[in-house]
C-alpha cells in the first residue's frame, strides 16, 4: 500500500473542499480499501465522510429516500422498504456477506469498480485502471464478462445488485457539492465504456453522492431480485434480473425489468417491458417477452451461455412476480 494522509470531514464544506483538492471520499472502505491494498487504487488523500448527515430512510406517499451513509444492511431490513420496495431488500440481501453490509454504504455500492480480474491485476493490460493499455479480457479468460454494452476498450460487468433494482424503479441519485444539490437518473448515472472506460459514473469534481430517491408506484410492491451466481453466498452475479410488474384488470398495466451480470451497466430491458404490456399473465406471455432479454447481444469466446441464461433468468423472474396473488 503506498502512502496517504487520511483526514475527517466534520462538515459538508470540509468534505467538498477536500473532494475538489483531490481527495477521495471513504465510508466503509470495503472496496476501496481492498484496492489500495492491491495497488490498484493510489490515492493521495482519504477524507472520511462519516460525519456527514446522510443516514436517512423515509418512505411515504411520493416513495423512498435513502441517504447515501445508509448501511446496506439497515436498508434491507427495513420494515416499509421489505414490504413496499422488495427488489431493493432483496438485491441488497444477495450482495456479499453479512459482515460486509453491516460496513458498506448505500452510495459506496453504487461507487464500486469491477471486479474484473485485468482491472484487479496491476500486471495486466486494462483500459480501466490504465487507459490505452488494451483490454486483457477480450482475448483472455472471459467467461463473467459483459455481453451487453461492451465496446472494444472493455468488456467488465457492473458489479452493483442495488444499482441493477434502482434502474428498473427509475431511481434518481442525489448528487451534492458547493453549487447545491443535482439529481441525475440512475440510469444515466452509470456511463458505458465506450472509449473512455476509466469514466465510470455522471459525477463531477467535488461532487457526492447525498441520497438516493425512488418513485412510488403501484408496481414497487409487486417486485423481486433473482441473482444467478456459481455458489449460493457471496459471490457475483452471472445474470441476475430486476422485475417489478403493476397488474390489474386481469392484465399486465406496466412493467420494469433490468437485468444485472452481463452488462457493462445495469441493463434495463425495454423491449421485455414493451412485450409485457396489456397481455394477461400466463407461462407463454413470460417467455415470449423474456426471449427479447438478450437482444443485441455481443458474446465473447466464454460467455455465449449467458444469452440464454438471461432470457431463463428473467423467464423465471417474470413467472414468480407475476404469479404473486
Amino acid at each position: 500500500m503506498f502512502p496517504f494522509t487520511f483526514t475527517a470531514a466534520a462538515s459538508e464544506a470540509d468534505a467538498f473542499a477536500a473532494g475538489a483538492a483531490g481527495a477521495r471520499y471513504i465510508a466503509g472502505g470495503t472496496t476501496l480499501v481492498d484496492l489500495m491494498r492491491e495497488t490498484v487504487e493510489r490515492p493521495e488523500s482519504l477524507v472520511d465522510i462519516n460525519l456527514l448527515p446522510y443516514r436517512e430512510i423515509r418512505v411515504d406517499t411520493r416513495g423512498l429516500v435513502v441517504g447515501a451513509l445508509v448501511r446496506m444492511s439497515d436498508l434491507a431490513a427495513h420494515p416499509l422498504v421489505r414490504s413496499q420496495f422488495p427488489v431493493i431488500s432483496q438485491a441488497l440481501e444477495l450482495s456479499a456477506s453479512g459482515q460486509i453490509r453491516n460496513m458498506a454504504s448505500i452510495g459506496g455500492n453504487l461507487m464500486q469498480r469491477p471486479r474484473c480480474v485485468y482491472f484487479r491485476d496491476v500486471a495486466s493490460p486494462c483500459n480501466r485502471r490504465d487507459p490505452g493499455s488494451g483490454c486483457g479480457a477480450r482475448e483472455g479468460v472471459n467467461r463473467t464478462h459483459a455481453i451487453l454494452g461492451a465496446s472494444r476498450d472493455c468488456v467488465a460487468t457492473h458489479p452493483s445488485d442495488l444499482a441493477v433494482a434502482l434502474v428498473a424503479l427509475d431511481a434518481q441519485i442525489v448528487l451534492r457539492s458547493q453549487s447545491g444539490d443535482r439529481r441525475v437518473p440512475a440510469a444515466r448515472f452509470f456511463r458505458q465504456p465506450g472509449t473512455t472506460p476509466q469514466v465510470e459514473h455522471d459525477l463531477r469534481s467535488g461532487e457526492l453522492i447525498r441520497a438516493v430517491e425512488v418513485p412510488a408506484g403501484p408496481h414497487t410492491a409487486r417486485s423481486g431480485y433473482l441473482k444467478v451466481r456459481d455458489r449460493q453466498s457471496y459471490e457475483f452475479a452471472l445474470t441476475s434480473a430486476a422485475v417489478a410488474l403493476d397488474l390489474r384488470g386481469g392484465v399486465v398495466r406496466d412493467a420494469r425489468v433490468a437485468a444485472g451480470g452481463v452488462a457493462t451497466v445495469p441493463w434495463r430491458l425495454p423491449a421485455v417491458e414493451h412485450a409485457l404490456l396489456g397481455r394477461a399473465p400466463s407461462a407463454r406471455v413470460w417467455e415470449d417477452a423474456a426471449a427479447r432479454a438478450a437482444d443485441g447481444a455481443e458474446p465473447l469466446s466464454g460467455n455465449r451461455f449467458k444469452v440464454e441464461l438471461l432470457k431463463r433468468t428473467v423467464a423465471r423472474q417474470l413467472s414468480v412476480i407475476g404469479g404473486r396473488s
